[in-house]
Protein backbone atom coordinates (compact mmCIF):
# COMPACT_ATOMS: atom_id res chain seq x y z
CA UNK A 1 0.00 0.00 0.00
CA UNK A 2 1.61 3.32 -0.87
CA UNK A 3 2.57 5.91 2.14
CA UNK A 4 -0.42 8.10 3.16
CA UNK A 5 2.22 10.89 4.28
CA UNK A 6 2.29 13.89 2.44
CA UNK A 7 5.99 14.66 2.74
CA UNK A 8 9.06 13.15 1.12
CA UNK A 9 12.88 13.04 1.08
CA UNK A 10 14.62 15.10 0.74
CA UNK A 11 13.21 18.21 2.05
CA UNK A 12 13.80 21.33 -0.12
CA UNK A 13 14.92 24.09 1.70
CA UNK A 14 15.70 27.19 -0.02
CA UNK A 15 16.81 24.91 -3.14
CA UNK A 16 19.45 22.98 -0.07
CA UNK A 17 18.33 19.38 0.54
CA UNK A 18 18.06 17.54 3.55
CA UNK A 19 17.00 13.87 4.66
CA UNK A 20 14.99 13.28 7.49
CA UNK A 21 18.52 12.59 9.76
CA UNK A 22 19.96 15.60 8.39
CA UNK A 23 17.27 17.39 10.21
CA UNK A 24 16.98 15.56 13.05
CA UNK A 25 21.15 15.49 13.53
CA UNK A 26 21.14 19.35 13.01
CA UNK A 27 18.01 20.22 15.38
CA UNK A 28 18.39 17.38 18.09
CA UNK A 29 20.91 19.63 20.32
CA UNK A 30 18.47 22.07 20.37
CA UNK A 31 15.32 20.81 21.56
CA UNK A 32 15.28 19.46 25.35
CA UNK A 33 15.34 15.62 26.61
CA UNK A 34 12.18 15.97 27.61
CA UNK A 35 10.88 17.59 24.67
CA UNK A 36 12.37 14.96 22.50
CA UNK A 37 10.81 11.94 24.80
CA UNK A 38 7.40 14.33 24.32
CA UNK A 39 7.56 14.25 20.03
CA UNK A 40 8.94 9.97 20.32
CA UNK A 41 5.82 9.24 22.05
CA UNK A 42 3.21 11.21 19.99
CA UNK A 43 4.62 10.24 16.44
CA UNK A 44 4.66 6.46 17.84
CA UNK A 45 0.87 6.88 18.20
CA UNK A 46 0.13 8.74 15.08
CA UNK A 47 -1.77 7.51 11.91
CA UNK A 48 -2.95 8.43 8.40
CA UNK A 49 -4.66 5.57 7.91
CA UNK A 50 -8.02 7.28 9.39
CA UNK A 51 -8.59 10.99 8.44
CA UNK A 52 -11.70 13.39 9.75
CA UNK A 53 -12.93 15.32 7.03
CA UNK A 54 -15.10 18.91 7.40
CA UNK A 55 -17.55 19.31 4.50
CA UNK A 56 -19.03 23.14 5.03
CA UNK A 57 -18.86 23.61 8.66
CA UNK A 58 -19.31 27.83 9.40
CA UNK A 59 -18.68 27.72 13.29
CA UNK A 60 -15.16 28.28 13.78
CA UNK A 61 -15.07 26.49 17.56
CA UNK A 62 -16.78 23.41 16.33
CA UNK A 63 -13.55 23.32 13.47
CA UNK A 64 -11.20 24.13 16.32
CA UNK A 65 -12.47 21.43 18.86
CA UNK A 66 -12.74 18.67 16.30
CA UNK A 67 -9.07 19.72 15.39
CA UNK A 68 -7.93 19.81 19.08
CA UNK A 69 -9.58 16.15 19.31
CA UNK A 70 -8.13 14.91 16.07
CA UNK A 71 -4.53 15.80 17.53
CA UNK A 72 -5.10 14.56 20.99
CA UNK A 73 -6.30 11.12 20.20
CA UNK A 74 -3.68 10.58 17.14
CA UNK A 75 -5.21 11.38 14.10
CA UNK A 76 -2.36 13.40 12.19
CA UNK A 77 -4.10 14.50 9.36
CA UNK A 78 -7.21 16.37 8.60
CA UNK A 79 -9.19 17.76 5.48
CA UNK A 80 -11.19 20.84 5.35
CA UNK A 81 -13.75 21.80 2.92
CA UNK A 82 -14.52 25.22 2.74
CA UNK A 83 -17.64 25.56 0.98
CA UNK A 84 -19.11 27.86 3.55
CA UNK A 85 -18.47 31.78 2.96
CA UNK A 86 -18.98 32.51 6.76
CA UNK A 87 -16.15 30.21 7.52
CA UNK A 88 -14.16 31.75 4.84
CA UNK A 89 -14.31 34.75 6.31
CA UNK A 90 -12.88 33.38 9.59
CA UNK A 91 -9.66 31.12 8.20
CA UNK A 92 -8.00 30.87 11.74
CA UNK A 93 -8.43 28.26 13.91
CA UNK A 94 -7.13 26.79 16.53
CA UNK A 95 -3.42 27.90 16.42
CA UNK A 96 -2.09 24.96 18.79
CA UNK A 97 -3.48 22.04 16.93
CA UNK A 98 -2.55 23.01 14.13
CA UNK A 99 0.82 23.25 14.47
CA UNK A 100 1.16 19.61 14.64
CA UNK A 101 -1.61 18.43 12.34
CA UNK A 102 -1.39 18.21 8.56
CA UNK A 103 -4.56 20.30 7.28
CA UNK A 104 -5.62 20.59 4.04
CA UNK A 105 -7.64 22.75 2.90
CA UNK A 106 -10.22 22.38 -0.06
CA UNK A 107 -12.20 24.60 -1.99
CA UNK A 108 -14.90 21.68 -3.30
CA UNK A 109 -15.95 18.45 -2.21
CA UNK A 110 -15.40 17.05 -5.50
CA UNK A 111 -11.44 18.27 -5.51
CA UNK A 112 -10.97 16.64 -1.74
CA UNK A 113 -13.20 13.31 -2.37
CA UNK A 114 -11.03 12.57 -6.09
CA UNK A 115 -7.86 13.19 -3.92
CA UNK A 116 -8.98 10.80 -0.98
CA UNK A 117 -9.87 8.17 -3.00
CA UNK A 118 -6.85 8.22 -5.02
CA UNK A 119 -5.38 7.36 -2.09
CA UNK A 120 -6.98 4.06 -1.18
CA UNK A 121 -9.33 5.85 1.13
CA UNK A 122 -12.41 4.18 2.07
CA UNK A 123 -14.87 7.49 2.33
CA UNK A 124 -17.77 7.12 5.51
CA UNK A 125 -20.52 10.10 5.68
CA UNK A 126 -22.17 10.94 9.30
CA UNK A 127 -25.35 11.18 8.69
CA UNK A 128 -29.01 10.09 10.02
CA UNK A 129 -30.24 8.79 6.57
CA UNK A 130 -29.97 5.53 6.20
CA UNK A 131 -27.01 4.79 8.21
CA UNK A 132 -25.24 2.39 10.26
CA UNK A 133 -23.89 2.70 13.28
CA UNK A 134 -20.61 3.04 13.73
CA UNK A 135 -19.88 0.30 15.73
CA UNK A 136 -20.72 -2.04 13.30
CA UNK A 137 -17.70 -0.90 10.81
CA UNK A 138 -14.15 -1.78 11.60
CA UNK A 139 -11.24 1.11 10.94
CA UNK A 140 -8.34 -1.43 10.01
CA UNK A 141 -8.40 0.43 6.41
CA UNK A 142 -7.76 3.91 5.06
CA UNK A 143 -10.83 5.55 6.23
CA UNK A 144 -12.09 9.22 5.65
CA UNK A 145 -14.32 10.22 8.21
CA UNK A 146 -16.51 13.21 6.87
CA UNK A 147 -19.03 15.33 9.25
CA UNK A 148 -20.90 17.84 7.93
CA UNK A 149 -22.24 21.44 8.46
CA UNK A 150 -24.16 22.59 11.43
CA UNK A 151 -27.34 22.52 9.53
CA UNK A 152 -27.89 20.54 7.15
CA UNK A 153 -25.29 17.42 7.31
CA UNK A 154 -22.98 16.70 4.60
CA UNK A 155 -24.45 17.31 1.02
CA UNK A 156 -25.90 15.19 -1.87
CA UNK A 157 -22.79 15.37 -3.58
CA UNK A 158 -20.88 13.73 -0.76
CA UNK A 159 -23.55 10.91 0.20
CA UNK A 160 -23.46 9.94 -3.25
CA UNK A 161 -19.37 9.64 -3.29
CA UNK A 162 -19.71 7.82 -0.28
CA UNK A 163 -18.59 4.15 -0.04
CA UNK A 164 -20.98 3.57 3.66
CA UNK A 165 -23.09 5.83 5.84
CA UNK A 166 -22.07 6.08 9.71
CA UNK A 167 -23.90 7.25 12.64
CA UNK A 168 -23.43 7.49 16.47
CA UNK A 169 -26.01 5.86 18.24
CA UNK A 170 -28.88 8.07 20.49
CA UNK A 171 -30.53 6.87 22.96
CA UNK A 172 -32.36 9.57 24.36
CA UNK A 173 -35.12 11.90 22.47
CA UNK A 174 -32.63 14.31 21.08
CA UNK A 175 -32.05 13.57 17.23
CA UNK A 176 -28.29 14.55 16.96
CA UNK A 177 -25.36 15.12 18.71
CA UNK A 178 -23.38 18.56 18.12
CA UNK A 179 -20.67 18.32 15.12
CA UNK A 180 -17.75 18.55 17.68
CA UNK A 181 -19.42 15.95 20.08
CA UNK A 182 -20.32 13.81 17.40
CA UNK A 183 -16.23 13.86 16.54
CA UNK A 184 -14.97 13.23 19.36
CA UNK A 185 -17.13 10.32 20.27
CA UNK A 186 -16.94 9.25 16.41
CA UNK A 187 -12.55 9.26 16.84
CA UNK A 188 -12.35 8.00 20.33
CA UNK A 189 -14.54 4.69 19.36
CA UNK A 190 -12.19 4.57 16.08
CA UNK A 191 -9.38 4.89 18.48
CA UNK A 192 -10.24 2.13 20.67
CA UNK A 193 -11.63 -0.19 17.90
CA UNK A 194 -7.86 -0.04 16.21
CA UNK A 195 -6.22 -0.77 19.11
CA UNK A 196 -8.51 -3.59 19.50
CA UNK A 197 -7.92 -5.13 16.23
CA UNK A 198 -4.82 -3.68 15.77
CA UNK A 199 -3.29 -3.85 18.55
CA UNK A 200 -1.97 -0.36 18.46
CA UNK A 201 -3.44 3.53 16.94
CA UNK A 202 0.46 4.65 15.74
CA UNK A 203 0.69 2.73 12.59
CA UNK A 204 3.95 4.95 10.89
CA UNK A 205 6.66 2.59 9.23
CA UNK A 206 10.08 3.47 10.12
CA UNK A 207 10.54 6.45 7.31
CA UNK A 208 7.16 7.75 7.77
CA UNK A 209 8.42 7.89 11.78
CA UNK A 210 11.79 9.51 10.62
CA UNK A 211 10.11 12.20 8.30
CA UNK A 212 7.30 12.94 11.07
CA UNK A 213 9.49 13.30 13.49
CA UNK A 214 11.70 15.66 11.54
CA UNK A 215 8.78 17.64 10.51
CA UNK A 216 8.21 18.46 14.20
CA UNK A 217 11.82 19.30 15.20
CA UNK A 218 11.50 22.07 12.41
CA UNK A 219 8.30 22.90 14.21
CA UNK A 220 9.66 23.33 17.93
CA UNK A 221 12.51 24.51 16.92
CA UNK A 222 12.60 28.73 16.45
CA UNK A 223 13.98 29.65 12.93
CA UNK A 224 14.94 25.63 12.52
CA UNK A 225 15.32 26.29 8.38
CA UNK A 226 17.73 29.12 8.96
CA UNK A 227 19.66 27.19 11.49
CA UNK A 228 19.31 24.45 9.00
CA UNK A 229 20.76 26.42 6.00
CA UNK A 230 23.31 28.14 8.17
CA UNK A 231 24.62 24.77 9.21
CA UNK A 232 24.87 23.24 5.38
CA UNK A 233 26.53 26.10 4.19
CA UNK A 234 29.20 26.88 6.61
Amino acid sequence: MQSLCPYTEPFDIEGESFSADDVIAILEPLISPRRRARIDRTVANRTYAVTPVMEGLYDRGNVSAVLRTAEGLGYQSVHIIETSARFKQARQVSQGAEKWLDITRWETTKACIDHLKSLGYRILATTLDSARPIGEYAFDEPTALVFGNERDGVTPELLERADGRIVVPMLGFSQSFNISVAAAISLYHIHQDRCARLGRHGDLSPTETRILTAQYYRRSVASADKILLETRRA
